[in-house]
């Protein structure tokens, strides 16, 4: 899953994961904001899992630009 990143005007962070829709974080800095939205990114895998929702197909678990 590709984790897109970039730095709001006021300085915070914003992660997402375009693959699964909403799963979009805030952080302080650019490492809590990856942390966060894998965080989240999995939490929303397992929920879809454990409700026999589709997930997307997986290449790489995260790939984060550097």
């Amino acid at each position: 899953m590709r984790i897109e990143i970039e730095r709001e005007a006021d300085g915070r962070w914003l992660a997402e994961v375009p693959d699964l829709p909403g799963v979009m974080v805030y952080g302080q800095d650019r490492a809590s904001a990856i942390a966060n939205v894998k965080a989240l990114a999995l939490r929303v895998l397992a929920d879809r899992i454990e409700h026999g929702e589709e997930v997307p197909a997986l290449r790489e678990v995260f790939a984060v630009p550097a």
